[in-house]
């Protein structure tokens, strides 16, 4: 293999050979083949593009890259959730310890923050001593013994994915079909389970910015997943505005507990549970939509979901003392205000904008070498349709960078646009794909 002629085939839009990318993808994994040869690779397949074969043959290599794990033991049905990533999305904070409850075997591997996109695994880090790397004999033992286990990429489990995950996050190829396709479903199908919703964002935070784009995105996902004898169902979802109020690791654990006792914001709770029913008539196709909704609330409203986050953090090597009192947790030095600039309705937020605000406070990363602000983050005020009066607040931003902050503050007003005349408002949920 000679890794120029790769790229170059690539880069002119022809199709590679099973084994031209099974030997790129395996060198890049082993070593063999630097991190600029992979980035340019990376930036051909994300300008030209992928047919079906390509994608499978991506998924394939990354997927026997590593290990797959067996739960047949487990006596309840296996399942996971994965979101292909927008701005406050803290679903899987929330789904997994009340699918838990209910008896569905959730064996959770997340990611790291990608492009604008916060990751599930930095915000359960934020939870002090939280352990995401855990051995995966003691994981499944989690997953087995208590319904749910969340944990990273292990070294063993798709590690061509992982190297190549960080990679794209720092050389804006992220928004490629067949990239987060061959990535999700790699780790998916790596886990053993028998049914995974996905949630496939769309809108102006998302990757896939148009309901087309994203219809595309479910389509191949689901394909992939069914493929492998997956039950795989995916629900395309609203992202021009963030998902609840919480953007930053921290606040948006802080929401998520409060969902969990009873508080959480109506699109987070109903995103949440939407995506929930999926996976338990998956495995109960007898029940209804509003049985599966039901069961879901009841293990809220009487503490269970929660208390299971509180056991799996404790499990897990973390202190469910600071879930209990959340006011403890350390503050960041600085704090500004954003304000309507004008008396009208809400009617656009840039909320990728927002997601790279995040970053630029401290709350991601600039590049793979970045550490990580847990007490940087947002929280915004008012939905699409709101009526505002001038002076009302839009956004407040906190954050240990004051020279971050101000930048922040300087640019805040541009993130919204208020009008005189109510906007139409997307539905939260657009589409189901089977």
């Amino acid at each position: 293999m000679i890794p120029y002629q790769i790229i170059e085939k690539k880069s002119k839009g022809q199709q590679l050979s099973d084994s031209e990318i099974r030997e790129f993808i395996l060198g890049y994994t082993d070593g063999s083949l630097p991190d600029y040869q992979m980035s340019a690779l990376l930036m051909a397949i994300f300008i030209q593009g992928m047919n079906t074969e390509e994608t499978l043959a991506l998924t394939k290599v990354m997927l026997e890259s590593g290990e797959r794990m067996d739960f047949s033991s487990a006596p309840d049905f296996v399942a996971d959730k994965h979101s292909t990533g927008g701005v406050g999305d803290k679903v899987s904070i929330l789904l997994a310890p009340i699918l838990a409850v209910l008896n569905i075997h959730i064996p959770m591997i997340s990611g790291r923050g990608l492009g604008h996109s916060g990751g599930t695994l930095d915000k359960l880090e934020s939870i002090p001593g939280f352990n995401v790397n855990l051995e995966l004999d003691k994981w499944k033992e989690l997953v087995i013994q208590e319904h749910v286990g969340l944990i990273g990429q292990t070294g063993n489990i798709c590690p061509a994915d992982k190297k190549i995950y960080a990679l794209r996050d720092v050389t804006a190829t992220v928004r490629s079909i067949p990239l987060i396709s061959a990535s999700i479903m790699s780790k998916k199908i790596a886990e053993g389970i028998q049914g995974l919703v996905l949630d496939v964002k769309t809108g102006n935070g998302a990757f896939m910015q148009t309901p087309e784009a994203s219809r595309s995105l479910a389509n191949s996902l689901v394909s992939i997943g069914q493929g492998y004898g997956i039950k795989t169902t995916a629900l395309i979802t609203d992202m021009n505005q963030p998902l609840g109020s919480a953007i930053g690791n921290w606040f948006e654990i802080e929401e998520s507990v409060r969902g969990l006792q009873g508080d959480g914001p109506k699109d987070l709770m109903d995103v949440t549970y939407a995506l929930g029913a999926e996976i338990l008539r998956m495995s109960n196709p007898d029940l209804s939509q509003a049985a599966a909704i039901d069961l879901q609330t009841r293990t809220v409203t009487d503490g269970s979901a929660f208390e299971k986050l509180k056991k799996i953090t404790e499990l897990q090597g973390g202190d469910p003392r600071v879930l209990d009192n959340l006011s403890n947790y350390p503050k960041a030095k600085y704090s500004g205000v954003i304000t309507a600039s004008k008396s009208g309705y809400l009617s656009q937020v840039d909320t990728m904008a927002l997601g790279f605000a995040g970053i630029q406070l401290g709350a991601g990363r600039r590049k793979m070498s970045d550490s990580i602000d847990f007490s940087s983050g947002l929280y915004i005020h008012a939905r699409l349709g709101d009526k505002l009066e001038k002076g009302d607040p839009i956004l407040s931003i906190y954050s240990n960078d004051e020279k971050a902050l101000e930048e922040v503050l300087n640019k805040g007003k541009e993130y919204f646009s208020i009008d005189r005349s109510l906007p139409e408002i997307p539905p939260l949920i657009l589409e189901r794909i089977e």
